[in-house]
């Protein structure tokens, strides 16, 4: 990326793109703010600021708050929650004045956004977080406008799937039985064979009435996000490319390479799971079945670690521990590791991983997203908004985000000094083992019809212990479902849209 930032070419051009529009937030307390200076003002300005529902519930968005709130007393700007869900749409809000002024999304949200003017470009160049947050990051909220380069969002933290267990569920014996290269690593947290193995070998010693206590590899299967390896690992892509490089939505590619092949594994892991699998059950209750031990591993991203920890940490309280004893001993067994960087190339997971060579597998590549700030169109007080988004981005801020939510930050600083999840993030997405979502309006699309097919697939585990007639059996009828996904999304956003 050319760190030589193309700006808006004059303040017209901003302002005119809000012209004619409601300002974000007018209710009683912003009627008040009817200044947008950061020195001297003397009425005060009120931001109202959107987060998402981990950092509130976990007490982090009202520390940010209180944080910039004491640092810009004497400045007269002063920082609230938006009291909004997190999904709020700002397109059918922000022109009402119902809109939050400064929004953290991810970054295909805030692009979205973006490409309708919703969200204002920004002098990346100014925030302070410039110099330390990785290309790769800043690229996620590029949008490229006859040939030049806007950047509308400011990095916080990436997204990709991890898996999540308790090292205190590991079989005791794992390093003479699940360890076949000795290397320190349990085999089924590196491949996808092991981890169908060891599964089915939990599955098969549970000894409850109705077999249904003890599970090993748990997801929900129609979740695009968490069970994105099903596709990209066997060649699927959401969108091509044009000439130019950028996104081409008529290309939609998730039928391409052998994404088919993937479909059929996607089943036969859903044969280990219970049918809960095929909708947001597990997505919903995987906090407290990985604690109670009846999952043993599952899926979630970065900025959940802190929820997987509080029930841990509850489940111990219950079995006797101090609060102090049960968190520590929380941090201690729970590990968010990379899903298992590999998968069978022909999509077998019931073969037995040593008798695979190289040629027999695939590099598992899933979905990952960054999420960051962007400022509202329709906000009165830009100038504060980039003044607040400066400082929820500082060194200081994004280190207590990650002490208290655990998420994965871009900043490199931070990450140096907090371990290597962002850099072993960052090297899978440099190799391509993370697939960025497209920035771009048409995403939104995507989301339905891979949900409506990927949770049918999974149910055909079912229907098959049921005695019902499977629906998914030969490659062509997996190649069909997947070619009835891109058919939808076209739609969506061409056919349907005119």
């Amino acid at each position: 990326m050319n760190r030589k930032i193309n700006k808006w070419v004059t303040t017209g051009m901003i302002c005119s793109m809000t012209a004619g529009l409601v300002g974000c937030g007018q209710n009683a307390a912003q009627s008040e703010a009817v200044s947008d200076k950061t020195a001297g003002a003397t009425e005060q300005v009120v931001l109202h600021v959107l987060e998402n529902d981990t950092a509130k519930s976990e007490g982090y968005l009202q520390e940010l708050l209180d944080a910039f709130n004491e640092a810009y007393a004497d400045k007269g700007i002063q920082a609230v929650d938006a009291n909004m869900d997190e999904y709020t749409d700002l397109a059918a809000n922000g022109p009402y004045g119902y809109g939050p002024d400064v929004l953290y999304q991810a970054n295909d949200k805030l692009m979205t956004y973006a490409a309708d003017k919703h969200i204002i470009p920004l002098s990346i160049e100014e925030f302070e977080c410039y110099e330390q947050v990785p290309n790769e990051a800043w690229e996620a909220f590029k949008m490229v406008l006859e040939g030049k380069e806007y950047f509308c969002g400011v990095p916080v933290n990436i997204q990709a799937p991890m898996l999540f267990y308790r090292t205190d569920m590991l079989p005791k014996n794992w390093e003479n039985t699940w360890d076949k290269n000795n290397n320190k690593k349990p085999d089924f947290i590196e491949n996808w064979n092991d981890l169908y193995a060891y599964s089915k070998s939990l599955r098969d010693m549970d000894t409850s009435a109705n077999k249904d206590s003890q599970y090993g590899f748990m997801s929900s299967l129609n979740n695009l996000y968490l069970s994105s390896e099903f596709i990209f690992s066997y060649g699927g892509y959401v969108f091509g490319e044009k000439e130019d490089g950028t996104v081409n939505s008529e290309d939609i590619g998730f039928a391409a390479g052998n994404a088919m092949t993937g479909m059929r594994t996607l089943k036969q892991m859903a044969g280990l799971m219970n049918e809960e699998c095929i909708d947001d059950t597990i997505t919903l209750n995987r906090y407290e079945k990985l604690a109670d031990g009846s999952y043993f591993c599952t899926v979630s991203t970065p900025d959940t670690y802190s929820l997987f920890i509080e029930k841990l940490a509850l489940h111990y309280e219950a079995e006797g521990l101090s609060k102090e004893e049960a968190h520590s001993k929380a941090k201690e067994n729970l590990q968010m590791a990379e899903l298992p960087a590999l998968m069978p190339a022909n999509g077998d997971l019931s073969a037995a991983s040593e008798g695979m060579g190289e040629s027999d597998w695939v590099s598992t590549v899933v979905m990952g997203g960054v999420n960051g700030y962007g400022i509202s169109s329709y906000t009165k007080h830009r100038e504060a908004c980039v003044e607040f988004v400066n400082f929820a981005t500082s060194f200081d801020m994004i280190k207590t985000r990650v002490d208290k939510l655990g998420i994965a930050p871009t900043r490199s600083d931070v990450a140096k000094e907090c371990g290597d999840t962002t850099e072993m993030i960052f090297t899978s997405l440099s190799e391509g083992r993370i697939y960025l979502m497209p920035s771009i309006k048409a995403v939104d699309q995507i989301w339905v019809p891979t949900q409506t097919v990927m949770g049918d697939i999974a149910k055909d585990a079912f229907r098959e212990k049921k005695g019902e007639t499977a629906k998914y059996v030969s490659e062509d009828d997996f190649q069909k479902a997947l070619e009835t996904v891109n058919k939808n999304i076209y739609d969506a956003v061409y056919t349907l849209a005119e």
